[in-house]
């Protein structure tokens, strides 16, 4: 498992990026996506990077990470194939969720999981395309490993990331 970058930051102004509910018992947490160039905020809770390679032009100090999990994002193989092409985001969908069941990175999964019991979690992502980008898979995965329902298969795109 790779967790590196340990941070605290200090955020600034009030953008809110995609979320969904991760509810634990009677406390309902947030699980959200949040492109690395948008500003950090107070409600950003823990931030974590969930692309293999690092957002063009975004400094570290800028990022305000809390760690980086390049281990939990899709393998070099798949990325490269999906190309951010939309056309083939069911196919890129189908075969990362297969990638997340893989040992290291279900363990990955487990602790964000357990995070956003704690507080909100944010994933970051660098990729243009916010409707078509690991990080809406792996939130919709990471607030099903705590229990919440997935949306039907293919309804993604048209509710947009992580159900909302």
């Amino acid at each position: 498992m790779t967790e590196t970058g340990e941070k605290k930051r200090a955020g600034k102004g009030h953008t809110m990026g995609h979320q969904t509910a991760v509810t634990e018992g009677s406390a309902t947490r947030r699980v959200r996506i949040k492109r690395a160039y948008e500003p950090a905020t107070d409600d950003d809770g823990y931030r974590v990077l969930v692309d293999r390679l690092w957002p063009r032009g975004v400094s570290k100090d800028k990022a305000h990470l809390d760690t980086w999990m390049k281990d939990i994002a899709p393998s070099t193989e798949l990325r490269r194939w999906f190309g951010h092409d939309p056309a083939r985001w069911d196919e890129f969908e189908r075969r990362y969720r297969v990638e997340l069941t893989e040992p290291e990175r279900r363990d990955l999964v487990e602790v964000l999981a357990e995070r956003a019991i704690h507080g909100p979690v944010t994933l970051i992502y660098g990729a243009r395309d916010t409707l078509h980008n690991e990080a809406v898979v792996l939130c919709v995965v990471v607030s099903a490993a705590r229990g919440c329902a997935r949306p039907p298969h293919g309804t993604i795109k048209e509710t947009g990331p992580c159900g909302t």
